[in-house]
């Protein structure tokens, strides 16, 4: 079945209608908001039955919009906490994102500062290879770029999308070897993101890392992953009754081969790989259950088909 992420936004009354009838056509819901009287579903959905959705949601004032970063997250990494990097840029590319369909966490560098001393530590590259893609907020100078990025770029294994204030060409000359994506003319800049052009820069940034995605989805389906990460996902909310305990938003982040989960590992972790899938198929037979670098989490690694030979 070939399930694409969307976003259902609509008012509160009778969405749980819209919840079941997702669920019941195979779909899974991923993220549920609540907005004062209006609710927000974040979901993956069969392709075939978009129509379906949309005409029951019409007369309870809902729609349904694709949301091609939905099941992603994202490692948003900026160069210092500092306010010389940190300010409007930053926290409008993270907030831009999230809008689509992204987890987002931003990544401030202990030492990504300085043509000189600039440098990435290892909790930092394990933190930033636990995501499905980053994108690396530089500045908008191109020798500061040229010197530092080779540096920032060591050691890590996921797609890594760039942007500078430097233009496209610009970046793509300059960056040797070649990143999966560039996004030029979004250096720093001291003001929130207002103003259309500015606006469509934004819009510039989801599209290339929408871009860079469905590359690794089209990689990925030649080896999928031995069970859906957004299954898994029902199934530890199931099965695992201190999920529903935890206050941090997104208790069990979906990724696109596995999942983040916000429970102690030590505790845990034994338990998750015990979960029955379907008939005897355990968690840990079809994934690495390993811990994360991002305080105490547990990270899910799916294995893909090829290696388990088991597809749930």
């Amino acid at each position: 079945m070939n399930l694409v992420p969307v976003t259902y936004k609509g008012g509160i009354y009778r969405h749980d209608e819209i919840m079941d009838l997702i669920e019941d056509l195979g779909g899974y819901v991923i993220q549920k908001h609540v907005l004062a009287q209006e609710v927000v579903l974040q979901a993956l959905v069969p392709k075939d039955d978009i129509p379906l959705i949309a005409s029951i949601a019409r007369p309870l004032t809902g729609e349904i919009v694709p949301s091609p970063l939905v099941g992603t997250e994202i490692a948003v990494v900026t160069m210092s906490l500092e306010i010389h990097h940190l300010p409007h840029a930053s926290c409008d590319v993270a907030e831009y994102i999230r809008r689509n369909g992204a987890k987002t966490n931003m990544v401030g560098l202990s030492r990504g500062f300085g043509k000189r001393i600039a440098q990435l530590n290892d909790e930092e590259r394990d933190v930033i290879n636990e995501h499905d893609l980053v994108i690396f907020l530089l500045g908008d100078f191109q020798t500061c770029i040229q010197h530092k990025f080779p540096v920032l770029r060591r050691g890590i294994t996921i797609p890594i999308v760039i942007s500078g204030g430097p233009d496209k060409e610009t970046l793509q000359k300059i960056i040797d070897p070649p990143v999966d994506g560039y996004v030029g003319n979004v250096g720093r800049f001291m003001h929130r993101t207002k103003e259309s052009e500015e606006l469509e820069k934004l819009d510039e940034v989801v599209s290339e890392i929408t871009r860079v995605l469905e590359n690794k989805r089209e990689e990925m389906s030649k080896d999928p992953p031995s069970v859906s990460p957004a299954r898994l996902m029902d199934v530890i909310n199931e099965q695992v009754e201190e999920i529903h305990d935890v206050l941090s938003p997104t208790p069990v982040t979906v990724q696109m081969m596995g999942l983040r989960v916000k429970l102690p590992y030590d505790t845990f972790a034994p338990v998750l790989r015990k979960l029955t899938l379907e008939g005897e198929v355990k968690v840990g037979e079809v994934a690495d259950v390993v811990p994360s670098r991002m305080r105490d989490y547990i990270l899910i690694r799916i294995k893909p088909f090829s290696e388990t030979n088991i597809m749930v």
